[in-house]
């Protein structure tokens, strides 16, 4: 079974977490949100607060990816978490899959993901930083690296991440059972 942590902080966007985790669990993939916050409970850009399944120090194995969800101020805080910086790096470079959507892109772009990758973001987000190539398309894929736009694109960007870690034909299954065409 293929695993996916959706890394969560205080101001997370609560449309783009929670719509990955639940199409990736429709889809049959062990998912775990992972909370850095030092708690289980963390409250959302809305004020949603939601319950996580385990904290970041309490992770004991490897996942097939490794998913960040964008909003503010939660990507500054994904961004500031030395624990997350190390573990989203060891997944890089073991060209295991890393996704973000919305601001938090800008995490991968700090660590130096971007540079001779196509991606994209909530407008703005990447700029300043350095990237192979901006798209404005909904979702980007480049070698091991997933990004997507915003909101508006999340269905996108889930289905998108059941492509990469299952099939195609699972994605567009998931989208049939949802009532969704792109």
């Amino acid at each position: 079974m293929r695993s996916v942590y959706v890394f969560c902080a205080d101001g997370f966007e609560e449309v783009e977490g929670l719509t990955a985790v639940d199409l990736l669990k429709r889809a049959g993939i062990d998912v775990k949100m992972v909370s850095i916050m030092g708690r289980l409970q963390i409250t959302g850009s809305h004020n949603i607060s939601v319950n996580t399944d385990i904290l970041i120090e309490d992770i004991k194995e490897e996942a097939d990816m490794l998913l960040l969800p964008g909003g503010m101020p939660g990507t500054n805080y994904l961004r500031e978490h030395e624990g997350l910086a190390d573990l989203l790096k060891k997944q890089y470079e073991a060209g295991k899959w890393v996704a973000a959507i919305c601001a938090a892109p800008s995490v991968f772009g700090g660590l130096g993901f971007l540079k001779d990758k196509e991606a994209t973001s909530y407008p703005g987000c990447l700029d300043g930083i350095s990237v192979g190539g901006y798209k404005e398309d909904p979702v980007v894929v480049d070698g091991n690296v997933v990004t997507s736009r915003g909101v508006g694109t999340a269905i996108a960007f889930a289905l998108k991440l059941i492509e990469v870690l299952i099939s195609k034909e699972k994605a567009e299954e998931i989208a049939a059972s949802i009532i969704y065409s792109a």
